[in-house]
């Protein structure tokens, strides 16, 4: 019999009291989420964010001291392997370069769908990324060679390939025709990892499914060949 898996360990910061109280009551009824502490300032973020065990950080960026993005960057800087989730109710372009030279993994609207938010929180939290459709326009002009002149320029040497390793990995097995279950089991990680990874590569390639994503995957060699073989 399996064990269960750990709860992901979240730390919520917030300075709107009653959007905080919303947002802890409705993570916290989803299997899996848990809400270990709340921080209503950028000082008391980077604070908690070094006494609590944490899998994610859910940030808002209107925070009064510090500010959000840089408590963003204070946190990363100390912890560079904890994943940061922006949740802002701001949206000018501007500010998606900022966000990812401060180190955040992704960045949503307040407003957006709860299931969209969930999914986000699982994605960054495994790894992965999840950017509102305002940021995926900034990041995709900047992988094809046009960067805005605001995109941080350290961000351009990765860009080449949007992908993590291991989204290359689960994209080379989608491109060999596995189900999510045969992808999980092949490596050793639960259908619900392969999901989330399978929506942010999708998000990542702007494709809208499993096939486009392997046919533009071989297209633009996205996908080491050597993946490519079984």
């Amino acid at each position: 019999m399996t064990k269960p898996a750990a709860a992901l360990k979240i730390l919520l910061v917030e300075d709107d009291e009653l959007f905080r109280l919303g947002l802890r009551m409705r993570l916290q009824q989803e299997t899996g989420l848990e809400i270990v502490a709340e921080a209503e300032d950028g000082e008391q973020a980077v604070e908690l964010a070094n006494r609590y065990p944490l899998d994610l950080v859910l940030l808002d960026i209107g925070l009064p001291g510090i500010g959000g993005i840089e408590a963003c960057r204070q946190i990363k800087q100390q912890q560079p392997n904890l994943p940061i989730l922006v949740l802002t109710s701001r949206s000018e372009k501007a500010l998606i370069s900022r966000l990812i030279a401060a180190g955040a993994q992704g960045y949503c609207l307040k407003g957006i769908p709860v299931e969209s938010l969930i999914l986000a929180v699982r994605s960054v939290a495994a790894g992965a990324s999840w950017w509102d459709q305002t940021a995926t326009v900034e990041i995709r002009a900047a992988f094809e060679g046009k960067p805005k002149a605001d995109l941080p320029t350290q961000t351009a040497a990765p860009l080449e390939n949007p992908l993590t390793k291991r989204e290359q990995e689960i994209l080379a097995l989608v491109a060999g025709g596995k189900s999510n279950q045969e992808i999980a089991e092949i490596l050793y990680i639960a259908p619900g990892t392969v999901r989330v990874h399978v929506h942010a590569i999708l998000q990542k390639l702007e494709v809208r499914d499993r096939t486009q994503a392997a046919i533009l995957a071989l297209q633009k060699g996205l996908v080491a060949p050597e993946l490519l073989i079984n």
